[in-house]
């Protein structure tokens, strides 16, 4: 039986709205931390602001509506209930793509890219630049379902984007991702050689090379030091995430202010804003992409992709891996992104590299934050693979 593909509109009830408003309000807030910095967590000032701010002032039926405005569905793949954006581009010979986002992310992220992605031309492109645009929100986040049993790694994520893709039409397509969409991008192009004609990575997932120790570049010297520094101060959250996601997951789908703290930690860590968050981000999209945590109750139905997957990721970006992906692959390092692999620590890896670039801004959530930048490398890796 071929699954059905169902239109899918976001549609909440002013009750879940009243809901999330009065536990913002009745936050029961800890003291002030005794450092003035970010190094302790979210300051109580800045969390206890951002949480007014959503309960008195963000308007989440005008955020619904401009979501609304993307053609979204759902379908059924290997018994589990996956949402997706697909937009697909006026220009008939556009290359279809997938992609894909990872944690404290969602679709959310690729909303401002879509437009000239699917249609170059009406932003000042060339049509032989366009996609048919694929976005999934990934099991156990946004609108998909949550998985009910184990097994859901990312190399069955991907087996579960390939089918999806086929389902919609496209038997030849590309596959872009970071963060989780790192990791399941690269796996789709190893599992179906096939059908994808290329990756775009950011960054690619690669261990340092130890035979290059004693001739270190300085940005790899940068690199390993970002490596180590993460490992001491940054990675908590995975630590918790991949060994008890259940755990966290109570104080996550509970409360809105814990799920905030959570999140936008992460989000001034990773990105490229100098310390000030807002710098880079409104927080209206800020908070646009909380909700989608918030609204379907995702805070532990996301953290369990990390117990399924974390270790075998974290294995290929800092004790090296020995499998060779073969796909045409392009890499994208944005400066404050980590890790940060040099493309010859790369290319131990990833044997066909044929795009390589380091923006000059950016970080983690580059189509969040840099959405021109952003197109411009998505449309350079590609255009030779057309």
């Amino acid at each position: 039986m071929v699954e059905r593909v169902a239109s899918f509109r976001i549609s909440v009830d002013e009750g879940v709205l009243d809901d999330l408003r009065d536990r913002l309000r009745r936050t029961r807030w800890p003291e002030p931390g005794p450092v003035q910095d970010w190094s302790q967590g979210v300051p109580l000032d800045y969390l206890r602001e951002l949480c007014r701010y959503w309960a008195e002032e963000y308007e989440w039926p005008v955020r619904q509506e401009r979501l609304n405005a993307l053609p979204q569905f759902r379908t059924t793949i290997d018994g589990l209930g996956v949402h997706f954006i697909h937009v697909r581009s006026p220009h008939a010979e556009a290359l279809p793509l997938v992609l894909t986002h990872g944690w404290p992310g969602s679709v959310v992220e690729f909303v401002k890219v879509i437009g000239p992605l699917t249609d170059p031309v009406a932003h000042g492109g060339a049509a032989s630049d366009a996609f048919h645009v694929v976005c999934p929100s990934l099991p156990g986040y946004g609108f998909s379902d949550k998985p009910q049993q184990p097994g859901w790694t990312v190399d069955r994520i991907a087996r579960c984007w390939s089918e999806l893709v086929n389902r919609l039409g496209y038997s030849r397509y590309g596959a872009q991702g970071h963060d989780w969409g790192t990791s399941i991008s690269t796996s789709l192009a190893q599992q179906h050689p096939d059908q994808v004609v290329g990756i775009h990575l950011v960054p690619p997932l690669a261990a340092p090379d130890p035979a290059t120790f004693d001739a270190l570049t300085d940005a790899e010297r940068r690199a390993l030091e970002d490596l180590r520094r993460a490992g001491e101060w940054e990675d908590g959250y995975s630590l918790e995430q991949s060994t008890r996601p259940q755990t966290v997951g109570y104080g996550l789908v509970d409360s809105p202010a814990a799920l905030c703290a959570w999140i936008i930690e992460k989000f001034r860590s990773w990105s490229d804003c100098d310390g000030d968050l807002e710098s880079v981000f409104t927080r209206d999209e800020l908070l646009d992409n909380l909700m989608l945590y918030w609204l379907p109750g995702t805070g532990a139905s996301s953290a369990r992709l990390y117990w399924e997957s974390f270790r075998q990721v974290q294995q290929l970006f800092r004790s090296g891996t020995t499998d060779v992906v073969t796909a045409p692959t392009g890499c994208s390092i944005f400066p404050k992104e980590n890790p940060r692999p040099s493309r010859r620590w790369a290319e131990r890896r990833f044997a066909n590299i044929h795009y390589w670039n380091e923006p000059t801004k950016g970080g983690h959530f580059a189509a969040f934050e840099q959405p021109e930048l952003f197109v411009q490398e998505v449309r350079s890796c590609f255009r030779p693979l057309r």
